[in-house]
C-alpha cells in the first residue's frame, strides 16, 4: 500500500467527517436555513469558502449527512440479519442494539432528519427514503420469523412505532447516562413489539 497517497485521502475523509458532525449540531440547534457556510467553517476552524473543497454547498452537505447515516444503519442491519450463527431472537436483539446506539450517540442527526429532510434535493431524498425502506424491511423480515402469523403491515407499523420510541432521545439527551438509557430503551422497545403482535 502506498502510505504517502493513503494519508491525504484518510485526512480528507476525517475532515469531511468533522465537518458533517459540526454541521449536524448546528442544523439541529438553529435549523438548516439558520446556519451559514461561514458558521460551519468557524465550527471546524476553517474559513467558509474552504468548505467548498469538501462540499459543493450546504445542500450537498445535508444530502451527504443524511445519506451517510441511512446507509450505515441499513448496512449494519444487513450484517446483523445475515449472521448465520444467530437465532431470530438474537438478531432482533442485535437490531435493537444498532438503533439504540445510534439514538443515544447521534440525537442531533435524528433532529436534522426529522426537520430538514425536505431541504434535501429530490434525487438524494429519494435515495434516502429507499435506504430507510430497506432498513425497515430488515426488521420486518426478522419479526416475521418470530411472529409468522402476524400480518406484514402490522409488523411494519410496529417497526416504525419502535423507531419513534427509540428516536425520542433528542428530547431526553442528558437526562440519564447511556448505561442507564440502553436497558430502559431496550425494555420499552421489547414491550412495544410484544404489544403490537399480541393475539397474532
Amino acid at each position: 500500500m502506498n502510505t504517502a497517497s493513503a494519508t491525504p485521502t484518510r485526512n480528507r475523509r476525517n475532515r469531511r467527517g468533522e465537518i458533517l458532525e459540526a454541521a449536524a449540531g448546528l442544523f439541529a440547534a438553529r435549523g438548516f436555513h439558520g446556519v451559514s457556510i461561514e458558521d460551519i467553517g468557524g465550527a471546524v476552524g476553517v474559513s467558509g469558502p474552504a468548505l467548498y473543497r469538501h462540499f459543493d454547498g450546504k445542500d450537498a452537505l445535508l444530502s451527504e449527512m443524511l445519506l451517510d447515516v441511512s446507509s450505515r444503519l441499513r448496512e449494519s442491519a444487513v450484517t446483523v440479519a445475515t449472521s448465520a450463527s444467530e437465532s431470530p431472537e438474537e438478531v432482533l436483539d442485535a437490531l435493537l442494539d444498532v438503533q439504540i446506539v445510534f439514538a443515544i450517540e447521534h440525537p442531533a442527526l435524528i433532529t436534522v432528519h426529522d426537520r430538514e429532510l425536505g431541504n434535501v434535493p429530490e434525487p438524494a431524498r429519494r435515495r434516502i427514503r429507499r435506504l430507510q425502506r430497506l432498513y425497515v424491511e430488515e426488521w420486518v423480515t426478522v419479526l416475521a420469523e418470530l411472529h409468522p402469523r402476524c400480518p406484514a403491515a402490522r409488523l411494519r407499523a410496529a417497526t416504525h412505532a419502535v423507531f419513534g420510541l427509540l428516536n425520542s432521545t433528542p428530547h431526553s439527551a442528558g437526562e440519564l447516562p447511556a448505561q442507564d438509557m440502553r436497558p430502559m430503551l431496550r425494555a420499552m422497545a421489547r414491550a412495544a413489539i410484544a404489544a403490537s403482535v399480541k393475539d397474532h
